[in-house]
């Protein structure tokens, strides 16, 4: 017999979906430290070491000294003089990321991945009738750390945004339940900088105008959201009272191939931003020739900390050939930016215009936008 739970019966009777966000935790310096025993239990960083050198991931032993992905490595080093910095190693990342997708696809069809790290599941109807949406969460915890000797954080309620703030709500290898019922009170006591899309300078705007919680921001009517966060405005007012009726999309239709990172601080100088562009640059490419897509249109996505969005693009009369055109191309889109009137939290690359090569084996999936890091 199935093993069934209290909340999942609920979920059935309100006609709710079956969430699950997975996030691997620290999961390019966890790779790292497996594949390495000399670094495990020792502050480690994935990136460049030196003056021009970024962090593009951390351990959880280096984030106790506030060592975070995108810092400036000699600012990381600074706050860690015995920080352990290793170079990327994006097969190692991306094999085992094959493995953690092929464990979700043996309990649902429907994985939405977000990165090579991130996922949500909609088991509403799971393959193995199982049933309870949590003991899902609980297997394929265990099997990832059966499989790939890591560890990964879970989050299980009835939309994807709540349950991307349940598995970040214990990690690290933490499991968290927000059950029907309880998504608008779970909401209202979280720091508003727990959003997802809420950095800190709109936790500082936010701030200013007497919002520092869920609570403050529900009772906010939509007029005054709109008022002062534009765009943005109808996001908040949903997510401030749990609601999020977005579905898990396993396949659309790709458009563009890109990726995306959102930085933990704030970053301006030209070595950083060069820096950033360049992982983004090597992960997206390999994406590329995976699917063996070509385009012709390569795009620069930037979020400056006041939330405004600047895009650079260049179209090209034949498809990008190889990774050093996509590569000059999106370097040439940046300098032309800098120097940048402020400090920017979000940096993406796309390519776009596609024309899929025919032989390619691979559908088309929801990894065409990958967040990065």
């Amino acid at each position: 017999m199935s093993e069934r739970h209290e909340s999942d019966d609920e979920s059935e009777a309100m006609g709710l979906r079956k969430i699950i966000h997975v996030d691997m935790d620290a999961f390019f310096a966890s790779v790292e430290q497996r594949d390495n025993p000399e670094l495990r239990g020792k502050p480690v960083a994935v990136g460049g070491a030196g003056g021009r050198g970024v962090v593009a991931a951390a351990s959880y032993e280096a984030r106790k000294f506030g060592v975070r992905s995108a810092m400036p490595s000699v600012t990381a080093q600074r706050l860690c003089p015995d920080l352990i910095f290793v170079r990327h190693r994006f097969d190692a990342y991306k094999e085992a990321s094959r493995q953690i997708r092929a464990i979700f696809l043996r309990h649902t069809p429907h994985v939405e991945p977000l990165s090579l790290d991130e996922a949500y599941l909609d088991v509403t109807d799971d393959l193995l009738g199982i049933g309870s949406a949590t003991r899902i969460a609980e297997l394929i915890r265990q099997e990832i750390k059966a499989k790939t000797q890591l560890t990964a954080s879970a989050g299980v309620s009835y939309n994807k945004f709540l349950a991307k703030l349940a598995s970040d709500q214990n990690k690290p290898d933490g499991l968290c339940v927000i059950r029907p019922g309880e998504g608008a009170e779970f909401v209202a006591r979280l720091p508003v900088r727990r959003f997802h899309g809420v950095g800190p300078k709109g936790a500082e705007k936010m701030a200013r105008l007497g919002i520092a919680t869920g609570a403050d921001l529900a009772a906010k009517d939509i007029a005054f959201l709109r008022q002062h966060f534009g765009s943005q405005a109808d996001y908040l007012y949903r997510a401030a009272r749990g609601i999020d009726l977005r579905p898990v999309r396993a396949h659309r239709e790709r458009k563009s191939i890109g990726g995306e990172r959102t930085f933990s601080e704030d970053i301006s100088s030209g070595p950083a931003l060069r820096e950033t562009l360049d992982n983004i640059i090597d992960i997206v490419w390999d994406s590329i020739e995976r699917t063996g897509a070509k385009g012709r249109t390569v795009t620069l996505k930037m979020k400056y900390s006041d939330f405004q969005n600047v895009t650079r693009a260049k179209t090209v009369d034949e498809p990008v050939a190889d990774k050093s055109e996509f590569a000059q191309i999106g370097r040439a889109l940046l300098d032309e930016l800098l120097p940048l009137p402020m400090p920017i939290r979000l940096m993406g690359l796309t390519l776009s215009k596609l024309e899929r090569d025919s032989e390619s084996e691979e559908r088309p999936r929801d990894e065409a936008q990958l967040s990065l890091l």
